[in-house]
């Protein structure tokens, strides 16, 4: 006799450029999804899996080709997807993730240069069938951004270090992507207290997925 099919769980990701302040606001988020019975399990990227922490290593440390940076940015997401995200969803719980392929997108078309049809191939062909049911997105003038940064005193990866037309143009490709995709990308004002963006990303998740 087949397991009753549970009801599948909710994607939803976090995104923005450095110094945007969104990683900060997924212990929340978690917390409030809990807060309604429900499993979550919180995860990153590049990342999330022991490889894909490996080549997150890579990726924010090595110098290299754009189209690899793209590649090993994919290989991680589909490791990703097959041990953490899809079975988590699978189970009914919830995946809040710190960056998806929206991130891709944003750093390595917008920021880099990536011809967009070879982000658009990537994408379809590691994860065609799933996008996230909601997207949070972090929206940060690049300046205020790097003064944030600055101000961290902490040590930075090469993403980070890259000048200021470079975190505008991830900017403008993270609204780009957010104009294309309005029911599914809500775009947070992130210039505002951490009191005021918490109470937004609770209210854009009742709304969209509670």
């Amino acid at each position: 006799m087949s397991q009753t099919n549970k009801p599948r769980g909710k994607f939803v990701t976090f995104e923005g450029i450095d110094g945007a302040g969104k990683s900060s606001h997924i212990a929340g988020a978690a917390a409030l999804v809990r807060g309604r019975g429900l499993n979550v399990v919180a995860t990153r990227e590049p990342g999330g899996t022991a490889l894909g922490e490996k080549l997150r290593e890579l990726l924010l440390h090595e110098a290299m080709h754009l189209e690899t940076e793209a590649l090993l940015m994919f290989a991680a997401r589909r490791e990703h997807l097959e041990r953490v995200i899809e079975p988590a969803l699978q189970r009914g719980e919830w995946v809040i993730c710190d960056r998806f392929s929206d991130a891709t997108y944003a750093y390595q078309s917008g920021g880099r240069g990536l011809d967009s049809g070879k982000f658009e191939q990537l994408e379809q062909w590691v994860h065609g069938h799933l996008q996230p049911d909601l997207t949070l997105l972090f929206d940060l003038p690049s300046a205020v951004a790097s003064r944030r940064i600055a101000a961290q005193a902490r040590e930075t990866d090469r993403f980070e270090q890259e000048r200021a037309e470079f975190h505008e143009r991830v900017r403008l490709a993270y609204l780009e992507r957010a104009a294309l995709a309005p029911r599914r990308i809500q775009v947070i004002d992130a210039d505002q207290t951490p009191e005021i963006i918490k109470i937004l990303v609770q209210e854009a998740l009742i709304r969209h997925c509670l």
